[in-house]
C-alpha cells in the first residue's frame, strides 16, 4: 500500500472518530431535550411535576410515575389514565408510544414487541400516580426489560430514576 492510501485510510478513521465522539456528546443532554419534547406529545401529565421510576426484578420489573405533589390531582388523573392506556397497548404488544419517545433502536424495544405474549403487564393506582408491573418467567425479556429501564432512565434524566 503506498503512502497516499495509508494517509487516507488514516484520514477517515479520524473523521469517523470525530463523529463518533460528537454523536456522543449529543446523547447526553441535548438527547434529553430531545426525550422530554417528545414525551410531551405523548404523555399527558407534566415531566416537571412528576417522577418515573423504575424497579427491576428478577422476573421483570416495576415502572411507576407519580405527581411530585401527591396533592396535585390532576396530574395523578393524567398519570392514572397514561398508564392505563399503555397497560392494554403493551399487553396487545404495542410500544409505539416509547418507541416514539425514544426511538425504534431503544435498547429491550425489539425484544419486549416480539416477546409481549410471555410478558404479564399489570396496572396498580397509586396514591399520587400509577404503576405497571411486567412480569416474565423468559430471562432474556427480563433482561430486554431491564435495558429498556435502564434507557428510559438515561433518556429522561432528571424526570426519572431507578426503583
Amino acid at each position: 500500500m503506498n503512502r497516499n492510501r495509508i494517509a487516507i485510510i488514516i484520514t477517515a478513521v479520524i473523521v469517523a472518530a470525530a463523529a463518533a465522539i460528537a454523536l456522543i456528546t449529543l446523547t447526553g443532554e441535548d438527547r434529553r431535550r430531545e426525550v422530554a419534547a417528545k414525551g410531551r406529545t405523548v404523555m399527558p401529565f407534566d415531566l416537571d411535576r412528576t417522577t418515573h421510576r423504575f424497579t427491576k426484578a428478577g422476573d421483570g420489573g416495576v415502572q411507576t410515575v407519580t405527581a411530585d405533589d401527591p396533592a396535585d390531582a390532576s396530574q395523578v388523573r393524567l398519570i392514572r389514565e397514561h398508564l392505563t392506556e399503555e397497560a392494554a397497548r403493551f399487553g396487545r404488544g404495542d410500544f409505539g408510544d416509547p418507541a416514539s419517545i425514544h426511538g425504534e433502536r431503544m435498547p429491550g424495544l425489539r425484544e419486549l414487541s416480539a416477546g409481549y405474549r410471555r410478558i404479564a403487564v399489570s396496572y396498580e393506582e397509586l396514591a399520587d400516580g400509577a404503576g405497571l408491573t411486567y412480569t416474565t418467567s423468559d430471562p432474556a425479556l427480563v433482561t430486554a426489560l431491564h435495558a429498556w429501564f435502564d434507557a428510559q432512565v438515561s433518556d429522561h434524566g432528571e424526570h426519572a430514576e431507578h426503583g
